[in-house]
């Protein structure tokens, strides 16, 4: 899986299935944090999945980078 690291932390990762695309921010809190937000997709304990026709908002991904971040650096 390839992904993002920040101070030698996994920060966000991605990967292509079949029929969707996963992101991976590694941490279930950060998945709850924005759940509210992400109607329509599916969801699980650490993965957010989309297609290339129903993307992610950038807003979204934005905050999950962010708080991401501040995890790794608490």
């Amino acid at each position: 899986m390839p992904a993002l690291k920040l101070d030698d932390k996994p920060l966000v990762g991605v990967v292509a299935a079949t029929k969707h695309l996963s992101l991976f921010p590694f941490s279930p809190a950060v998945v709850q944090a924005v759940a509210g937000r992400l109607n329509g997709f599916s969801l699980s304990k650490g993965t957010i999945r989309f297609t290339a026709e129903h993307p992610l908002p950038d807003d979204v991904v934005e905050d999950i980078v962010r708080l991401r971040q501040t995890e790794i650096r608490k």
